[in-house]
C-alpha cells in the first residue's frame, strides 16, 4: 500500500517502512556504501515528519500551604537536543538478495526492517539473474578489470563476431550437460527430460556458479557485449568469465563493465535512481515490489526443479 501524501507522523510512516525495494546500483560503489546512504536518506525524511515528544516526568513539590504538588514536566533526558534524533541508522536493518560487487551496476533488491526475510527468501530461492557485460579484448589484467594492472597483450584482428557466438554457444553447452552431470542424469535420458519440463535446474550448492544463457550483443572490436543469464555468479566469477572467453579466442581481454538488468521479475525499468532514494519514493516503490510478488509467488517459492547431490541416483 502506497503512503498517502499527507500523512506527516513518523511513527505511522515507520510502520508504512517494510518491504523490499528495486535499487539502481551506480558503478564505483560498494554495496555498503549503497545501504548507508539509504538509511542516512531515511532517517532523514523521518527526522523532518512530526516525531514523537519528549517523555514526561513526575515532579512532586513543596506547594506554599505546606502541601505537596504533583505536577508533569519534560524528561530532558529524552529531548532530542540531548538523545539526538528520534530516528537513528541502527534503528533501520536491511538485507541485499545479491551483494553486487564495487564494479557491478544495475539491479540491486533491497530489504528494509520486516522486508529482510522477504529478502532472504528471495536470496535462498536462487532466482535467475540477467547481466550485460562489455569486455575489452587484446588485454589482461591482474583481476580482470579495467581498474588494475595491465599484465598481457594480444592481437584481436583475427577475432570475429562469428567466432564470438560459437564460443558463446559452446560455454553454454557445457554449463546446461554440468547441470544434468551433477545430477547423476543421463542427458540423453527420459529423467533428464522431466527433469528439464520442471522449470530452471537449480545447483542444490548456493556457491555453485551456473550459467543459463550466453549470447553476443554487440561487438565492436575491441569491444564486445554479452548477455548471461546466471546463477550463484559473482563479479570475481564474471570477470574470471570474460578472461576465459578472450584466453579461447587465442587472445586475452578484460571486463569493462558488468550491469545487471534482470534479478527474476524484478527489472531496470522500476529501478529507483540513487537521486530518488529517499522516503516517500522508496515507500512507493516497496508497494510495486509487494504487488509484483503476488504476481509471482514463483519468485518466494521454488517449484521448480532442483540438482540433486553427487550421490544420488535417478532409478
Amino acid at each position: 500500500m502506497a503512503l498517502p501524501k499527507l500523512i506527516k507522523d513518523a511513527p505511522t510512516v515507520w510502520n508504512y517502512l517494510n518491504g523490499v525495494v528495486n535499487l539502481y546500483k551506480p558503478a564505483g560503489i560498494t554495496a555498503q556504501q549503497v545501504r548507508n546512504t539509504v538509511v542516512h536518506n531515511l532517517c532523514r525524511d523521518l527526522n523532518l515528519l512530526n516525531v514523537r515528544p519528549a517523555l514526561q516526568r513526575v515532579v512532586i513539590e513543596d506547594g506554599f500551604d505546606s502541601s505537596l504538588v504533583v505536577r508533569k514536566e519534560e524528561d530532558l533526558s529524552d529531548n532530542v537536543l540531548v538523545v539526538g534524533p528520534r530516528y537513528q541508522p541502527e534503528d533501520v536493518k536491511t538485507r541485499f538478495c545479491a551483494n553486487h560487487g564495487k564494479f557491478t551496476s544495475g539491479v540491486t533488491v533491497l530489504g528494509i526492517n520486516h522486508g529482510t526475510n522477504l529478502a532472504f527468501r528471495l536470496q535462498q530461492n536462487r532466482v535467475l539473474r540477467v547481466y550485460r557485460i562489455t569486455g575489452f579484448l587484446g588485454k589482461a589484467t591482474e583481476t580482470h578489470f579495467a581498474e588494475s594492472r595491465v599484465v598481457a597483450r594480444a592481437t584481436v584482428s583475427h577475432i570475429g563476431s562469428e567466432k564470438i557466438g560459437r564460443l558463446l554457444a559452446s560455454i553454454q553447452a557445457s554449463h546446461q550437460r554440468k547441470m544434468y552431470e551433477l545430477s547423476g542424469i543421463d542427458i540423453q535420458s527420459q529423467a533428464a527430460y522431466d527433469l528439464a519440463c520442471g522449470g530452471t535446474i537449480r545447483p542444490a550448492d548456493n556457491k555453485q556458479p551456473m550459467i543459463y544463457g550466453l549470447r553476443l550483443t554487440e561487438y565492436r572490436k575491441p569491444f564486445f557485449t554479452i548477455e548471461v543469464h546466471a546463477m550463484n555468479e559473482t563479479e570475481a566469477y564474471l570477470g574470471e568469465l570474460i578472461h576465459e572467453i578472450g584466453i579461447n579466442l587465442k587472445s586475452c581481454a578484460h571486463c569493462v563493465s558488468v550491469r545487471c538488468i534482470r534479478h527474476g521479475h524484478f527489472t531496470l525499468e522500476d529501478s529507483l535512481l540513487k537521486k530518488d532514494w529517499n522516503l516517500q519514493n522508496i515507500i512507493s516503490a516497496m508497494a510495486h515490489t509487494n504487488k509484483l510478488i503476488k504476481k509471482y509467488p514463483s519468485m518466494l517459492i521454488q517449484t521448480s526443479s532442483a540438482l540433486q547431490t553427487l550421490d544420488t541416483s535417478v532409478d
